[in-house]
């Protein structure tokens, strides 16, 4: 299982730097990361295999996750086309996306509120 971390934080030169240093202190390795906030606050999404000692380590460094959810990993050749083939499935499937992201190793990040509708879609 993999899961997505949203932490909200203040925009500022460093706060990405930060969130990372904690997340490595707790020992985890991040897979996928993206941010979302070109204002005064900024919405990082992490993927990370579990949450438990991230949320501690972030705690320590007073910072919090603010949402959390799992979300489906999928491996991926790097080509033309692989996004629009596995968007398409989704779609057939009848399942609304609300969250996409690439992480390391060839890999896209799927989030849905249908979770097991997005799994059979992609199965």
């Amino acid at each position: 299982m993999a899961v997505d971390l949203v932490i909200d934080v203040e925009n500022t030169p460093g706060v990405l730097a930060e969130v990372a240093a904690a997340i490595s202190d707790a020992g985890v390795n991040i897979a996928a990361a993206t941010c979302l906030g070109p204002g005064d606050r900024a919405e990082l999404h992490i993927l990370v295999p579990h949450g438990e000692a991230v949320r501690h380590s972030l705690a320590i460094s007073h910072l919090a996750v603010t949402r959390e959810r799992e979300v489906v990993v999928v491996d991926v050749e790097d080509r033309p086309g692989v996004l629009a083939d596995l968007t398409r499935k989704i779609a057939k499937g009848g399942v609304d996306l609300d969250l996409v992201y690439v992480a390391t190793r060839n890999r896209v990040v799927f989030g849905a509120s249908d979770l097991d509708g997005l799994k059979a879609a992609l199965a």
